[in-house]
């Protein structure tokens, strides 16, 4: 293995470390009841997406495995 022959210096540390950095996820507003959720995605709330519904969440859901 080899080793390094001098130290890295704080500014060029720091110039390797600048795209390291971590960004917050944006939430949005679901357009039909104004609940923070991730961009292009359901809304877990009311199940709306893009303004049509697309699932029930107050509905029951039936298992997978029913007979």
């Amino acid at each position: 293995m080899s080793t390094q022959k001098q130290k890295k210096s704080p500014a060029r540390q720091g110039t390797r470390r600048a795209h390291q950095v971590l960004n917050p996820s944006l939430l949005t507003r679901c357009s039909h009841c104004q609940q923070p959720v991730l961009p292009h995605r359901v809304c877990p709330h009311c199940g709306y997406y893009k303004g049509k519904e697309v699932f029930n969440p107050l509905k029951k859901r039936g298992t997978k495995n029913a007979k």
